[in-house]
């Protein structure tokens, strides 16, 4: 245990000798360890929020789009309709449905008080609220009741712009959408934007889906959301579904989205992601150690008569090589530590700046620091080796 107190001692002092060239050598491991676990820190980052967005509404999700195939001709237009009462036939038909929720997108000018407010419109029922869960401030969803009524339920952020342009209540007046004046009877709550659902609710103005045929004419179901009973198989579902779509509608086709497969698909995807960039940061590394190994040979040339003064006087060839591999490690933890805390730093501004929040992944810091001192034995080691290997007499003679 002295013997390697007094190695670490020297190889500190050999370090603080020659500042400027054991800060280069480190430099190399210290940008190297802070790519790898900057990459490899902002991967995790991207992916634990693209997976937060899906873990908000729950796994159970499966959500299916309706297209007409290219073998639908216009004498078939009726075929190629969906309606909500099939809907709810599908949601009876087939037991691993808990709750069906369809919505039709619409395009229309959303004004109020005479001014255009930025947002969109959809058809829906009132299962879409606790499908996606949506939350209400004010007020009350669209109901069963409503039928084809106009009535409307308004996002979070179209509530704010309601607000700026007047003191009014927001439930119980009027915004116009298209050419139709709607009441608000309600008010969604913020709501976490999620790419499995087609619309922003939060930017979202929701009408009864019987009533969507007043803002487009030609208004079809082409969205189902639903809730499915949990630990069922996907697959089977999906056929069944699409089973069901081609008895009744058989010119549409089915497309599903299951959120238990987008995870696994974003996870799996997330690893490869991870290796690339892992593998990216390597390569910096690997020259940061290429540096240290040619800081090692330097220091060797420039120490031959201190290597045959300690054999002189009884140091073993081991002893050459622990010293030298010590200095060789020390640099290179060094830049590690510095690295880890570098690449911790940058990963957590970026994070601020994308907006994306901040967590903390250990395995980065573990993989780069412990990478770092792998790197400082690996190419430590053949100059140390070859110190340990110098003849004791030609050395005391070298000038």
């Amino acid at each position: 245990m002295t013997v390697i107190k007094q190695h670490f001692q020297q190889a500190l002092a050999n370090i603080r000798s020659s500042k400027l060239r054991s800060f280069l050598a480190m430099l190399g491991i210290l940008v190297g360890t802070a790519a790898v676990v900057a990459l490899i820190s902002i991967g995790e980052l991207a992916t634990h929020k693209a997976l937060q967005q899906f873990k908000a509404l729950g796994t159970d999700l499966l959500a299916i789009s309706l297209f007409q195939t290219s073998t639908t001709t216009k004498n078939t237009s009726d075929a190629k309709v969906f309606s909500l009462p099939e809907a709810n036939l599908m949601s009876d038909t087939i037991p691993t449905i808990k709750a069906i929720a369809p919505y039709i997108s619409l395009y229309g000018n959303i004004n109020y008080e005479t001014h255009k407010i930025n947002g969109s419109i959809a058809g829906v029922v009132a299962e879409l609220q606790p499908v996606i869960k949506i939350k209400l401030s004010k007020g009350r969803f669209i109901s069963p009741l409503d039928r084809a009524s106009y009535y409307c339920v308004v996002g979070h952020d179209i509530a704010q712009d309601m607000k700026r342009f007047s003191y009014k209540s927001i439930v119980g007046n009027q915004i116009l959408l298209g050419n139709t004046y709607f009441t608000v009877v309600g008010v969604a709550e913020k709501w976490q934007e999620n790419t499995f659902f087609n619309q922003n609710v939060n930017r979202l103005v929701m009408i009864p889906i019987l009533t969507s045929k007043v803002i487009r004419k030609n208004a079809q179901i082409h969205n189902i959301i639903m809730r499915i009973k949990p630990n069922i198989n996907i697959t089977h579902l999906t056929n069944d579904i699409k089973a069901f779509v081609s008895l009744h509608s058989p010119f549409l086709q089915v497309f599903p989205r299951s959120a238990k497969q987008i995870i696994e698909s974003m996870k799996q995807s997330s690893q490869i992601f991870t290796l690339l960039l892992g593998f990216i940061g390597g390569i910096s590394l690997l020259v940061g150690g290429i540096g240290v190994m040619n800081v090692m040979i330097a220091s060797v040339a420039e120490r031959h008569r201190e290597i045959g003064i300690r054999m002189a006087i009884g140091a073993n060839r081991k002893d050459i090589q622990l010293l030298f591999l010590t200095e060789s490690i020390i640099l290179a933890l060094l830049g590690g530590i510095l690295g880890v805390i570098l690449g911790i730093s940058t990963s957590l501004i970026i994070s601020y700046f994308v907006g994306w929040g901040y967590k903390i992944f250990w395995i980065p810091p573990i993989i780069g620091f412990g990478v770092s001192a792998a790197t400082g034995v690996f190419f430590g080691y053949y100059p140390a080796y070859r110190a340990s290997r110098l003849d004791p007499i030609q050395t005391l003679r070298y000038d």
